[in-house]
């Protein structure tokens, strides 16, 4: 087996235990279908691409982006441990490289990425599939989404993981970050109505981005100017911090 694979195999094999799968699967769904369908009292319709959403609908694409998201911290969280543990050391020592290495932490982002996706996209449709009016974008739109977005997410918790010395370092930035990215974007609730600047954070920040093309994709949105700037805002950032990733994993001590 090539060492690249190897590798992935492992990733995966320490990654998916139980509590990553309820975290990954059966969280996002019971908020989909609890919370989704008890705000709709709160939040009735939603307006995106020029037609009011029923809020399940709504919340049920953006979890697919937030899962995206989500499922990224495993690529974290696996350098963290190796290096807290002395496994880099020891992968370092057997026939593997550090090229090795970061590519197979980019194929397990992605596969991890697109899977959850999947899932929730699969799983979730009972809440949006009235209103989904998916064009022949709708596969290409959502894959790139799950690349991108696992690619952007993934190299920054990479990048969190090789900087922090400390255990409780590590869990509060990944968490107080990812928090961030959750909370304060359209995944939930949409950014009309929210006070500056609030909602000009809600536009600075890229999982916005990414839930819109997964809308865009799901929902019928259409490749519109702002669509098109939002992929290429993913695009650029994606590219961006995994070179950044790169260069600080291939400079990583044991």
């Amino acid at each position: 087996m090539h060492p690249v694979a190897r590798l992935v195999n492992r990733n995966l094999t320490i990654s998916l235990n139980p509590g990553f799968l309820v975290w990954q699967v059966v969280f996002p769904l019971i908020y989909v279908f609890v919370a989704g369908f008890a705000y709709s009292s709160l939040i009735d319709r939603v307006p995106f691409g020029g037609r009011d959403l029923a809020y399940p609908a709504y919340l049920a694409t953006g979890m697919i982006g937030f899962n995206i998201m989500n499922s990224t911290l495993v690529s974290g969280v696996i350098i963290w441990n190796d290096r807290r543990n002395g496994m880099f050391e020891q992968i370092m020592s057997g026939p593997f490289t550090r090229t090795h290495y970061i590519l197979a932490s980019v194929l397990t982002q992605g596969i991890v990425g697109l899977a959850s996706a999947g899932l929730i996209a699969g799983l979730g449709l009972a809440a949006y599939y009235d209103q989904a009016e998916p064009g022949l974008e709708a596969i290409p739109l959502v894959v790139f989404a799950a690349v991108t977005g696992s690619l952007l997410f993934g190299s920054t918790a990479s990048i969190i993981s090789t900087r922090l010395k400390t255990s409780e370092g590590f869990n509060v930035m990944i968490n107080t970050v990812f928090l961030f990215f959750a909370f304060v974007s359209t995944a939930f609730y949409p950014a009309a109505g929210a006070p500056e600047p609030l909602a000009t954070a809600f536009y600075l920040n890229p999982l916005t981005y990414l839930v819109d093309v997964v809308r865009a994709g799901m929902l019928g949105g259409g490749l519109t100017d702002l669509v098109l700037a939002e992929m290429a805002a993913l695009a650029v950032l994606a590219a961006g911090l995994f070179a950044l990733a790169t260069r600080l994993l291939t400079r990583l001590d044991f």
